[in-house]
């Protein structure tokens, strides 16, 4: 097979053509590095979910007992508080919080253990603390509505506001 008097003449003007472009082949190509610096700053974060907290019916003759969950994420390492307010019933105070029906109370209290001994406030001393890890903490909060309250029969609610300081 020859190749013909054409393509010949075509492949060294094919050559010639790259060339003047300033297309090289990559024999004896040289290459050159440098650093990037990546920087990013890292904020202290926390965030607070908490669950909803039901007694469920209350009968005066025994106390009533309840355990809900607040869930605590903050970046790893932060440290931080978690404290509950005495909620929205005018009267009440973080050792005796009060639901409402009306002009009617129902007396609770909050607590940090299963043994409802210490009290959960929002004060050095009353509230919990702990130490982020990145990942959601569930810390339970038990609650007892005491016996020997006989109150209006009706559906009593309370608000508390759960504040966590890092």
């Amino acid at each position: 097979m020859k190749l013909s008097n054409a393509i010949k003449s075509a492949v060294p003007a094919a050559i010639l053509g790259i060339l003047a472009l300033g297309i090289t082949p990559m024999a004896g190509a040289s290459t050159v590095t440098s650093n990037m610096a990546v920087t990013a700053s890292v904020q202290a974060t926390c965030i607070v979910n908490a669950a909803a907290m039901a007694f469920g019916t209350y009968v005066s003759t025994a106390a009533s007992t309840s355990t809900a969950n607040i869930t605590v994420t903050c970046t790893n390492s932060t440290t931080y508080t978690l404290g509950l307010d005495a909620g929205a019933t005018s009267g009440a105070s973080v050792t005796t919080r009060q639901m409402k029906n009306g002009a009617a109370v129902l007396n609770y209290a909050l607590f940090s253990d299963a043994g409802h001994t210490t009290n959960w406030g929002n004060t050095t001393g009353s509230w919990v603390s702990g130490i982020g890890n990145g990942a959601g903490q569930a810390i339970p909060v038990y609650g007892q509505a005491a016996a020997g309250q006989y109150v209006t029969p009706g559906a009593y609610t309370d608000t508390i506001i759960a504040t966590v300081t890092y």
